[in-house]
């Protein structure tokens, strides 16, 4: 995978994958490539949504049948302050928000600061705790998204299909705003729930991507995976065009 898709959907979510042919084909996959990878989130070694999965053993039991093992939960020292400026534009209701660290969650892995080399002002994981249910909000900026913003993942190419409920929209200020739906129903460990995934790119080539996750089942799982996701499709819209996830310039 190249280093622009590494970017883009590393920063909002985690690890890159292997090589790929064409930045369509790393959308369709990514998925599976979050499954695969471990998260390590930063501009230098990137590649989630955006909210990810590492290649660890022994991280979800096999099979959906088997309960998940509830860990405690896992936070990032001192993140209190940029946990509370997210609040601030997320919509009320949306429960408990919290900084977390998705390498430490899903490794246990305290050795790697988590995204050192931040763009967007609110970049980084967060938990999100309601009606029992833990799910993830995962959010990065790139401040150029080179082919990846040129790419469109609602298209079909190369023989991927074009992401589900997948929508373009042109927004003020010549910027174009995609959201799709994953269902993350590939096979791996942990088990990710589904999930709601959104971009936008800007015209002078920034990219600001979410991963809008119900959350995964496994050994190292907060707790259960949330019913909905922790935004609705409006909602998430609505986080996408908020000009606090944006670099002051």
């Amino acid at each position: 995978m190249n280093n622009d898709v590494h970017e883009l959907l590393g920063r909002a979510a985690e690890d890159a994958g292997e090589p790929a042919t064409s930045t369509r084909t790393v959308y369709a996959g990514a998925a599976r490539v979050r499954l695969r990878r471990r998260v390590g989130v930063s501009v230098a070694a990137v590649a989630v949504v955006a909210a990810g999965a590492v290649a660890a053993p022994n991280l979800a039991p096999k099979g959906d049948t088997q309960e998940t093992t509830v860990a405690a939960p896992v936070e990032l020292a001192g993140n209190g302050g940029q946990a509370k400026e997210l609040v601030k534009v997320l919509p009320k209701g949306v429960g408990d928000v919290d900084q977390v660290s998705l390498s430490v969650i899903l490794k246990g892995d305290t050795s790697e600061q988590e995204m050192p080399h931040l763009a967007g002002p609110l970049d980084g994981h967060y938990s999100v705790r309601k009606d029992g249910g833990v799910g993830y909000l995962v959010i990065g900026y790139l401040d150029t998204g080179s082919r990846v913003a040129g790419s469109d993942p609602c298209k079909p190419a190369h023989g991927v299909p074009g992401m589900a409920d997948c929508v373009n929209e042109k927004v003020p200020g010549g910027g174009v705003l995609t959201i799709w739906s994953d269902p993350m129903n590939y096979d791996g460990a942990p088990k990710w729930g589904r999930e709601l995934a959104g971009r936008l790119v800007l015209k002078d080539g920034g990219v600001l991507s979410i991963r809008d996750s119900t959350g995964f089942k496994g050994e190292r799982a907060q707790g259960p995976v949330m019913k909905t996701t922790p935004l609705t499709r409006a909602q998430l819209r609505a986080l996408l065009l908020s000009p606090e996830l944006l670099p002051k310039k």
